[in-house]
């Protein structure tokens, strides 16, 4: 059982850790380091509701998820050694 989990008690409204009621995982937390396991199910040890995460793309809790950064922008050399001759 996880540290976070150690408090987790399960009620009649669900699996309550430190007075929050915390929702089992989504789908696509599946894979996530931050899932643990309590009785059987699996919650999020970082938000008590995991599917809201997942409502506006992609959860920024995820750490099984690749972020794609953008492409670095080309300088052109000219300026750049313009720049640097300028001391900035």
């Amino acid at each position: 059982m996880s540290k976070v989990l150690q408090n987790a008690v399960k009620t009649e409204a669900g699996v309550e850790v430190n007075g929050i009621l915390v929702q089992p995982i989504d789908e696509k937390c599946v894979g996530c380091e931050r899932v643990c396991e309590f009785e059987g199910q699996q919650f999020c040890t970082s938000y008590p509701m995991p599917a809201k995460k997942w409502t506006s793309g992609k959860c920024n809790f995820a750490t099984h998820i690749k972020v794609e950064t953008a492409a670095k922008a080309k300088v052109n050399p000219l300026k750049a050694s313009k720049r640097a001759a300028k001391g900035k």
